[in-house]
């Protein structure tokens, strides 16, 4: 079977930014969904960080499956190579994810690099809230960044308890109001 996959957890899942040919809902055990990468470019600065998301180990999560054709696949791993790896805080990964069915496919992955400097680590929600609050990167504020992933990702029926809780505690300490 010459099929080659890519999982998204993030903006990846509303924004592949790369043609199709099939997407689906999946499923990654052995890692999940964290607000744990801190964005030197995009959402922060080196010198105030903000936070975005990586697959971390630990637990699963919900997500999506993009199938590419054969003859697009080394364009688009060269696209997702240049927009996921811009710091090298992320790892490519192959990793069996379960599709609609109990079908199980290889896909590609971007999961966290414990070892970079950019990785947070699991912070207290109340930290990840005020990082979240403050930060601004070339596009644009943190906040705007988890504020968007949130509501994509109910749009999607995909719950992530933490990181609304995060939102809510960040849209406070935006709005003055504290925890």
């Amino acid at each position: 079977m010459n099929e080659n996959w890519v999982f998204g957890y993030g903006s990846l899942m509303w924004n592949p930014g790369f043609e199709v040919e099939e997407s689906l809902p999946a499923h990654l055990h052995g890692y999940r969904r964290s607000l744990c990468v801190r964005s030197w470019v995009h959402r922060g600065t080196e010198q105030d960080p903000g936070l975005v998301l990586g697959l971390d180990r630990g637990g699963s999560c919900r997500g999506m499956a993009f199938r590419v054709s054969p003859d697009s696949w080394p364009a688009v791993l060269a696209y997702l190579r240049e927009r996921e790896l811009v710091t090298h805080v992320y790892r490519e990964r192959i990793l069996p994810v379960s599709l609609p069915g109990g079908v199980r496919r290889p896909a590609l992955a971007y999961v966290i690099d414990r070892g970079h400097r950019q990785y947070a680590g699991a912070l207290a929600t109340a930290e990840a809230a005020e990082t979240v609050s403050r930060a601004v990167g070339r596009s644009g504020p943190n906040i705007d960044y988890v504020t968007n992933t949130l509501a994509h990702l109910r749009d999607m029926g995909i719950r992530d308890h933490w990181l609304e809780e995060v939102g809510r505690m960040a849209a406070a300490f935006s709005a003055g109001l504290g925890s």
